[in-house]
């Protein structure tokens, strides 16, 4: 599993003038920190409920010593 590095909001690979992988890497940032997006797109939508339910499936998960 990957993590996202709190330091790392704008890309260090590619083009640092181009507006959309800014954008792009912005929303990603704020769905990996669970934060409002404000985008209406269709992709966005998807990402935000795939995150909402890795997170139900995750509180529900019980976690027990193995004996």
């Amino acid at each position: 599993m990957t993590a996202v590095h709190s330091a790392r909001s704008v890309r260090t690979r590619g083009s640092e003038s181009d507006s959309e992988v800014l954008r792009t890497d912005a929303i990603i940032d704020r769905l990996s920190r669970r934060e409002p997006v404000g985008e209406q797109d269709a992709v966005v939508t998807l990402l935000r409920a795939l995150t909402d339910d890795v997170d139900q499936w995750l509180s529900s998960v019980s976690i027990t010593p193995s004996t």
